[in-house]
């Protein structure tokens, strides 16, 4: 009887809805804290308080809400971001949010009490566009460099201020960290931010891991000098040499040889005058692929090109600051429980690898992680016109609902009062 209850449990699809249209109300552009994004933050934890669910901010300004189980030891984590890009979309991040706020009052009415707590984790600065990304969750595994504490946005606030004046207190940053055994798992929904899901007319994404991602900086010097004076031939032109760079990532990723994805995303040119021959150019490269060492071996292929077209050109080229994030490979466990979720709810499903970087990543470090993707219309994400249907929310939902359930009762029991 307790089975057939569990398995009849749905999320209120109204409630979730209306939740996400709660947040879109606010605005889509919540750069993390700004104070748009604290008004997104005050939102989720009157969301949270209607839950009924104990609240409360940690030492780096992460929200957290914690509802009690059967046992005191380690818990279930779930949850994602609430700040986002500029001109962001009203999905990204805020459906992990709202869906985790479902699932627990979902459980509060049905009466169903599991084995282990759950905690909902609201991560502070996710999409990193002031400070450096995914500042709670690198703080929560333990990786926050303390010296980023001390840089500063356009308006000369450190992030040790933005954090307090979000509630937390970076002097007790150490406190943040979690232990691997305090923690059962870690699930989080999310839009896809991509369109292999609606390609495929399949229902839900099911995270095989999350890709490496390197991202370095590349300047190209030349001459600027007179473009009516100066012969082809006595050019050093750096816009042309970039322009080289570029078609090589583009052909070169194309090819299959290097790893998944390659992206030459910004460019800065100076002088930047329409008769003036471009003497400098800088730009970013990026690369990513669920295979570490495969990443950074194409961005030592780079590396090496840029020597040859520095010669062919005439110009300097120096790569510069070259950061990797390493992948992160959903934990076996987690990723059973989401199978058997989806097949409950006779859904269709893709195993797929995360092209964008996630909390999740950071998580994985001190918990067996798994994400749930649902499909984004034509793939558009960090942008107004970012679109997943309200069935498509609710498929996650209720696949995040059972994903939990299947997590507790296999490293536990479900008892309903």
């Amino acid at each position: 009887m307790i089975q057939q209850t569990l398995e009849s449990l749905r999320i209120n699809e109204m409630r979730l809805v209306d939740r996400i249209a709660r947040f879109a109300s606010l605005g889509t552009t919540r750069v993390a804290f700004s104070e748009a994004d604290r008004r997104g933050r005050e939102l989720i934890v009157t969301m949270m308080k209607e839950v009924g669910v104990d609240t409360s901010v940690d030492s780096v300004s992460n929200i957290i809400g914690r509802r009690e189980g059967r046992q005191k030891g380690p818990k279930i984590l779930v949850g994602s971001h609430v700040d986002t890009v500029r001109n962001g979309g009203r999905f990204d991040g805020v459906l992990g949010c709202v869906a985790a706020l479902e699932v627990v009052q979902t459980l509060e009415e049905a009466n169903v009490e599991t084995e282990y707590p759950l905690e909902i984790m609201i991560f502070a600065n996710e999409e990193g566009q002031t400070f450096n990304g995914m500042t709670g969750s690198r703080a929560v595994a333990g990786i926050l460099d303390p010296m980023e504490l001390t840089e500063t946005d356009e308006n000369g606030q450190t992030l040790a201020q933005a954090i307090e004046v979000c509630g937390g207190d970076p002097t007790h940053l150490a406190d943040v960290e979690r232990k691997p055994s305090e923690s059962v798992g870690y699930i989080e929904l999310h839009i896809e931010q991509g369109g292999v899901l609606e390609q495929r007319g399949t229902a839900i994404g099911i995270v095989e891991g999350i890709v490496s991602l390197m991202h370095a900086k590349i300047i190209v010097t030349g001459t600027a000098r007179h473009s009516g004076t100066t012969p082809m031939s006595l050019r050093r032109d750096a816009l042309t040499a970039a322009a080289k760079f570029i078609i090589a990532v583009e052909e070169e990723i194309r090819s299959g040889k290097l790893c998944s994805v390659g992206t030459v995303g910004q460019l800065q040119i100076e002088p930047n005058s329409p008769n003036v021959i471009p003497g400098e150019v800088r730009l970013t490269l990026e690369l990513r692929d669920l295979d570490d060492a495969k990443v950074r071996s194409s961005f030592e292929y780079f590396r090496q090109h840029v020597v040859e077209i520095a010669s062919v050109s005439g110009v300097e080229i120096i790569v510069d600051e070259a950061r990797q994030f390493a992948s992160a490979l959903a934990d076996p466990f987690v990723v059973g429980s989401i199978l058997r979720a989806t097949g409950r709810l006779g859904l269709s499903h893709h195993i797929m690898p995360s092209g964008a970087g996630h909390d999740a990543q950071m998580i994985a470090k001190i918990a067996p992680m798994g994400m749930i993707f649902v499909p984004s219309v034509e793939g558009i994400s960090h942008a107004e016109n970012e679109f997943t249907s309200d069935g498509d929310c609710v498929n996650g939902a209720n696949v995040l609902l059972h994903s939990i359930l299947e997590l507790d009762a296999n490293r536990g029991r479900v008892h309903t009062g």
